[in-house]
């Protein structure tokens, strides 16, 4: 049955001589892998699969089938900035990456959806400093996938319990409930190493609540921007 969704490009692997299989997050049917035939003969056409890449598709659904066909695909929105700016290339290939390994197979949420829709939008458009979109991105999306909380002494306690309250610790946990309070619109300047330590703690917090969320290999690209 041919099904009209649109989609989020997570990864792609190579498969055979020119193909690809492609994973997307899709609005309507949830994380679907599909083959593409012959897209790797055509750089053209590879532009469509690259992660993040927002997508109107037309697609075989079977409903026991784990792998289907893509019948046709079109730019759902063109990137401005993404594929031509290092530093925000950086940060798709970590969002890719973490959606990734928190997305499992024919998981399904529009709102999630939605959200990360208007998120890599804002990481094209934005003219501001975005040195603190991959903390943003990480605790807006973790409230999406169940787990998210806006108290950094909540996030602290699940992570290293009762004991761990020195000086820096207070100002990190300072910092890090501005930015739950304040998301993508928080524009203070954050210190790099608190910025760093963030991070890591977000990616902890992930690695907790979520089985096979293993270490990130963007996670070098993106602290050699950091």
């Amino acid at each position: 049955m041919l099904k009209k969704t649109e989609g989020l490009v997570i990864n792609y692997l190579k498969y055979k001589e020119s193909s690809i299989i492609v994973k997307v997050f899709t609005r309507d049917l949830g994380l679907k892998s599909y083959i593409v035939n012959g897209v790797r003969s055509t750089k053209s056409k590879m532009g469509f699969y690259q992660p993040l890449t927002i997508l109107d598709l037309v697609v075989y659904d079977k409903e026991k089938s784990s792998l289907n066909r893509v019948s046709e695909v079109k730019l759902a929105y063109a990137f401005q900035r993404i594929p031509f700016d290092f530093y925000r290339s950086g940060i798709a290939m970590f969002i890719g990456e973490v959606l990734g390994k928190s997305i499992y197979e024919n998981y399904q949420n529009e709102n999630l959806f939605d959200f990360l829709k208007e998120a890599i939008k804002y990481l094209d458009q934005q003219d501001a400093n975005i040195q603190l979109y991959p903390i943003s991105f990480l605790l807006e999306t973790s409230k999406f996938l169940g787990f998210g909380t806006s108290d950094a002494s909540e996030l602290f306690e699940q992570l290293f319990g009762l004991v761990h309250d020195d000086d820096f610790a207070r100002e990190e946990k300072t910092y890090l409930n501005e930015l739950m309070a304040h998301s993508f619109a928080y524009t203070v300047k954050v210190p790099a190493v608190y910025r760093r330590k963030i991070l890591d703690d977000l990616l902890k917090f992930y690695q907790l609540h979520l089985d096979g969320f293993t270490d990130l290999k963007s996670v070098k690209v993106l602290r050699s921007l950091y």
